[in-house]
């Protein structure tokens, strides 16, 4: 729902990026902590039981994903200014 509403703010209301990016930052910390200790943890303890080598392994590669779809769609290309 936090989510939800700084998407909301920055479309409709002019919410500015920069305080837009920290505030979705600060909000999704937590659930980010918490979604890579579901990864890791033992299955005794609730979790999925792949250990900190295969998680760190697979959000790396998901970041790297990320960053080559980026520059290879050009996405956001025409927001950066060039001097």
């Amino acid at each position: 729902m936090i989510i939800a509403s700084l998407t909301f703010g920055y479309f409709f209301l002019g919410l500015d990026p920069i305080l837009g990016f920290w505030l979705a930052y600060i909000f999704t910390r937590p659930l980010g902590a918490s979604f890579g200790d579901f990864l890791s943890q033992p299955t005794q303890y609730g979790g999925l039981g792949l250990g900190t080598i295969i998680t760190s392994a697979l959000f790396l590669g998901a970041i790297i994903a990320i960053v080559v779809w980026i520059s290879l769609t050009r996405r956001g290309e025409d927001q950066v200014a060039v001097s």
